[in-house]
């Protein structure tokens, strides 16, 4: 590889590194696997390494990702954070043990414990009691989030023995066990709210909630695996893990001392079995020196200590070949390349497609026609490509070139600052079409029966829908023209047409497909603004103060009701009878807490709980927000109120009022 070539793939992998440490630490929305993150990584490692002209300090390389959060008190951690070198082949454990060996002149005694898949955290305990909880932050400083971690019962608050160190810090990771998260999830479902991705996503965001009364109802655990302390009562890190643990604390038995090698792949492969009867996940062996005069010798590099390492778990993986690469064009227009390629068996079924998300996944992989790739379930839902087998690259193999035209319909493609997708602007774009009638029609906006994607297919082509309008149009004689329509099914179709006249005006906004609108901004609209006129003669300004609405947001909707064909469907589609603005008891509500921001806290008894007041706080005029800052206007608070927030609104000189003075502001009788 040449230095410019070079140079510009290593600036490519530094920002998409740092863009999934936002996703991961920050955002709890991993968009890739462990595994794509390492090979990314691994990527840059090797390319600093034969270039180290480019390589420089602030590269993810060599520092920590950030998980930080406004919000909460930041403290410096006494001893840093640091991350684990990670492998998924014995053949580098084998090095590893190597390098350790040849440093120390002799193999060192190790013990091999699971890798809990939650998030850090570092908990400092001052004369037995539990004084700060810190998380992993960037490695330096972390969040206190000891309010938090207080509701987590297997942390005790205060700890008494006889050989109790004046000062120590045991680090641990909090996690959530599947059935907690499944039914969370179920929750979450039920009440149209977007379901965490996974259990660690989920402890993680927990973990960083404001309010602490939510993570007590979350159940969380903490599963304990190192004592730091400058007076230690071993030198031995599986003596003081048990000793920790007849202090009280939650050290878990998924531990085993070893003394060569055999002892520690019999421990791993043991675990590659047995990890799927835990009741929570576990994504690999950490593998550590036992003695922490060796560990002290063997010293750290910049990110993680040489003494340690992790030894993760593979998803299941297949190699194909990549045969051709073709787009798919979604209802907003952007473009998804789709890998098509030679059948393989993986994980039970037959594949013969992956995602490639987009043009900068491509750039990143350095996929090419032809290559042999592998492939695994995201999730283990979506097959992915998440490597490229170089050694069997084909020298001819030449760099892809992404379309620079939409496939459908030839209009030039555009890719907007800031975005990573590209997408075709040309509204007329059939699968576009197609796109926007499938979604007005789904089960979450008009919720009209029998009307699924073959039947909109079916009546674009024989041009009896071009637009959502054309739905409230149809009649039984064209429908009973078409195959695959009979008497009753034409009949129940016309019925749901009729019957979606009675969805209100929330979900007939969402159903509108104004692109970055989903549900919960399509609701904050349609309560906030009660009908489409206000919506329509809407400045930027007044859009940007309604609440979860954003600069992009905001313009998008302002795009989209300057567009003349928009206006012209929304004008047919009030003709037809859609509900266009809200219920009449919604519109009577006054304007009390117009300009306003509150903060809801705590629990309440019925019939005015949280989430009541939360509704009154909309239909009021009020802009509901989840923290403290100074631009609250006032707190409500319950039973339990989340500790963190009455502290911050004393230091901000911030109202807090009980329901009851709440509802007389508003003028509910009580």
């Amino acid at each position: 590889m040449k230095k410019d070539e070079a140079k510009n793939r290593i600036d490519l992998l530094k920002k998409e590194i740092e863009k999934h440490n936002n996703n991961y630490y920050v955002l709890n929305k991993p968009s890739i696997s462990d595994f794509e993150y390492d090979l990314l990584i691994n990527d840059l490692a090797q390319l600093e390494k034969i270039f180290p002209e480019f390589a420089d300090v602030n590269s993810p390389t060599q520092k920590v990702g950030s998980d930080k959060t406004k919000g909460f008190e930041q403290f410096k951690h006494e001893y840093p954070m640091l991350s684990l070198g990670n492998t998924y082949s014995k053949e580098d454990l084998e090095a590893f043990f190597s390098r350790t060996e040849k440093t120390l002149g002799f193999f060192p005694e190790y013990i091999c414990e699971l890798k809990y898949d939650g998030a850090s955290i570092s908990l400092i305990y001052e004369k037995g009691k539990l004084t700060k909880a810190l998380t992993r932050g960037d490695g330096e400083t972390g969040d206190n989030v000891i309010h938090n971690v207080k509701t987590i019962k297997t942390i005790p608050h205060k700890v008494e023995s006889v050989n109790l160190p004046e000062k120590f810090i045991m680090r641990g990771e909090v996690i959530m066990f599947r059935e907690v998260f499944d039914r969370l999830n179920s929750e979450k479902i039920a009440n149209n709210e977007q379901p965490f991705a996974n259990p660690r996503n989920a402890a993680a965001g927990t973990l960083k909630t404001l309010d602490s009364s939510i993570v007590a109802n979350r159940e969380l655990e903490c599963l304990l695996y190192f004592l730091l302390s400058e007076n230690l009562p071993s030198d031995k890190h599986f003596e003081n893990l048990n000793i920790a643990k007849s202090w009280g604390f939650n050290v878990p038995r998924y531990m085993k001392l070893c003394k060569n090698h055999s002892d520690i792949f019999e421990f791993i492969n043991l675990w590659d079995t047995e990890r799927h009867n835990l009741k929570f996940d576990t994504d690999g062996i950490v593998i550590k020196v036992n003695s922490l005069k060796l560990q002290e010798e063997l010293g750290f590099t910049a990110k993680s200590p040489r003494w340690a390492i992790s030894y993760k778990f593979q998803a299941e993986q297949a190699s194909t070949k990549l045969l051709s690469i073709s787009f798919q064009v979604g209802r907003t227009g952007i473009i998804t390349p789709v890998a098509n390629l030679q059948s393989v068996l993986l994980a039970g079924s037959t594949i013969r497609r992956a995602t490639l998300h987009n043009d900068a996944q491509i750039k990143i992989l350095d996929i090419r026609i032809g290559d042999n790739v592998i492939i695994e379930k995201g999730g283990e839902i979506i097959p992915k490509i998440v490597s490229v087998d170089l050694s069997k690259r084909e020298q001819s193999a030449e760099v892809f070139k992404f379309i620079e035209n939409c496939p459908e319909c030839g209009t030039k493609l555009i890719r907007e600052e800031g975005e990573a997708g590209h997408f075709c602007p040309n509204e007329d774009c059939p699968p576009q079409i197609k796109g926007k009638i499938e979604h007005f029609v789904s089960r979450k906006a008009m919720n009209i029966d029998g009307f699924g994607e073959e039947t909109v297919d079916l009546l674009y082509k024989n041009g009896l829908i071009k637009t959502v309008a054309d739905i409230y149009n149809l009649k039984k004689e064209q429908l009973l023209k078409l195959d695959r329509f009979a008497n009753k099914s034409a009949d129940n179709i016309i019925a749901g047409i009729e019957k979606s006249k009675e969805i209100p005006f929330q979900k007939v906004l969402f159903a509108l497909g104004i692109r970055f609108v989903g549900e919960t901004v399509a609701k904050k609209l349609a309560i906030r603004l009660k009908n489409i006129d206000a919506l329509l003669n809407c400045l930027f300004d007044d859009l940007v103060n309604v609440d979860e609405v954003g600069e992009k947001i905001a313009n998008s909707i302002i795009s989209y009701f300057t567009n003349p064909k928009n206006l012209e469907i929304v004008n047919k589609l009030k003709v037809a009878g859609l509900k266009f603005a809200e219920d009449n008891n919604m519109q009577n509500y006054p304007p009390l807490l117009q300009d306003k921001s509150i903060v809801v806290t705590g629990s309440f008894d019925k019939p005015y709980d949280r989430k009541k007041l939360e509704e009154l706080v909309d239909n009021f005029g009020g802009k509901l927000v989840k923290s403290v800052s100074k631009l609250t206007s006032f707190i409500v608070a319950g039973e339990k109120p989340g500790p963190d927030k009455i502290d911050k609104a004393a230091k901000l000189n911030i109202k807090v009022i009980s329901r009851d003075e709440f509802l007389r502001m508003i003028e509910i009788d009580i």
